[in-house]
């Protein structure tokens, strides 16, 4: 149901997440399941530092500001406090303040207007990325754990985000409209996004996971080696064509080009999780 801006009046909401049925036995010991949590838990809870960036830049459309101001980033910031609830419910040792503080200090700087694409239609894409990036995220998570309240809660997010993707690739839409971009800016937006989710946000969040879970710890694993387990769970159970569908949404091919672009991409997103 929607009311004004389009805007959803029903939704799932935190005391929705039973944390006191949590099964704390089957996670608690899963080093690579902490930081797939914890980490998803940091990047959505740094969603309000981009969100007024948007807001900003969107300021003079009414729709797309309150759209991003009163829907996207409440659901967004729910998410991250959802998942910090749950690592503080299943590892309390942990601090998750103090981690997110120090991982702030250095994330709140990749987050400025800089950033934002060239054109509004760009950015949109962007956001799409983003937005497939996410969902494939949490329903990957959702099939790498056993643990009923995190798998109910990284579907609810999964939903969230691809109903969140359906909004922003209705807004490219209405810009391709007045004023449009080429396919070739369409591509440059989709790949800088893609480079980004995997080199920059993915990574710092696994960093500071890791080296907060391993504080005070004498016999740490690295860096590399978390990233590396955590990624092969993942690869596994992700969800590469959905993201490979996803991707190629905002380049609006017909349905020959789509279904030819779809194996090759396919076959390259399994080398790059390989990788």
């Amino acid at each position: 149901m929607y009311g004004s801006h389009g805007l959803e009046k029903s939704h799932w909401n935190f005391d929705d997440i039973r944390y006191g049925d949590v099964d704390i036995a089957r996670v608690r010991e899963r080093e690579e399941l902490f930081i797939l949590v914890c980490s998803a838990s940091f990047i959505e809870s740094c969603s309000d530092i981009y969100t007024h960036n948007l807001v900003t830049n969107f300021s003079d459309d009414p729709e797309i500001a309150v759209w991003l101001s009163e829907q996207w980033q409440p659901e967004e910031l729910q998410h991250g406090r959802a998942l910090k609830a749950y690592v503080q419910h299943v590892w309390p040792e942990f601090d998750w303040n103090l981690a997110f503080a120090d991982l702030l200090s250095e994330y709140s700087k990749l987050c400025s207007m800089e950033k934002l694409e060239p054109t509004r239609a760009q950015e949109m894409v962007s956001r799409c990325i983003v937005e497939m990036g996410t969902a494939t995220y949490y329903q990957a998570l959702h099939a790498v754990c056993d643990e009923p309240i995190l798998q109910d809660l990284a579907w609810r997010i999964r939903n969230d985000e691809l109903k969140h993707y359906k909004h922003f690739y209705r807004y490219f839409l209405k810009y391709q409209n007045e004023d449009p971009i080429s396919r070739s800016q369409v591509v440059a937006a989709l790949w800088r996004r893609l480079v980004e989710l995997r080199q920059t946000d993915t990574k710092i969040a696994i960093r500071y996971a890791n080296k907060w879970r391993c504080s005070g710890s004498e016999s740490s694993p690295s860096f590399e080696d978390v990233s590396n387990r955590v990624f092969g769970l993942m690869r596994v159970n992700y969800p590469i064509q959905l993201a490979v569908q996803m991707t190629l949404k905002p380049l609006q091919l017909n349905t020959r080009l789509r279904n030819l672009a779809e194996r090759p991409l396919a076959m390259l997103a399994r080398r790059v999780l390989r990788s």
